[in-house]
């Protein structure tokens, strides 16, 4: 059996593209209030790879970046507003990827609902999940 190494993913439009390099960082489901927003959602699930280990590989024309707060942004598509990436100084070094815009699997499943001091009570949530709060 192959072993894949990367994994390929982008936009609902198709014009952005991008490639990450396995192994993840890690998988978690995002709480807080401005990735709701930002994804008119009850949470996101977000997959963090090392930044050089992201590529965009077709694109990077309609790839938009946006100041969501102070040493943060978030990626999304000119297009189609395809909301994809957040990075922040907060993590150094890692961009962070909607796992909604992979292609098929990535290297493990979700391991924590972060920033869950900030859950809406609407949205069920996997309570087997370790919680960090914000």
């Amino acid at each position: 059996m192959e072993q894949t190494t990367s994994v390929h993913g982008g936009c609902l439009c198709g014009a952005v593209r991008f490639e990450a390099e396995l192994p993840s960082k890690w998988c978690a489901h995002c709480h807080c209030s401005m990735c709701r927003k930002a994804h008119g959602a009850g949470y996101v699930t977000w997959v963090g790879f090392q930044s050089t280990s992201f590529h965009v590989l077709t694109g990077d024309d309609h790839l938009v970046w946006y100041a969501s707060s102070t040493g943060a942004r978030r990626g999304f598509c000119r297009n189609c507003g395809s909301t994809m990436l957040f990075e922040s100084e907060r993590w150094a070094g890692e961009t962070h990827v909607a796992l909604a815009c992979v292609d098929g699997t990535i290297d493990r499943l979700p391991q924590a609902n972060v920033f869950y001091d900030a859950h809406v009570d609407w949205m069920p949530v996997d309570e087997t999940l370790r919680t960090v709060p914000g």
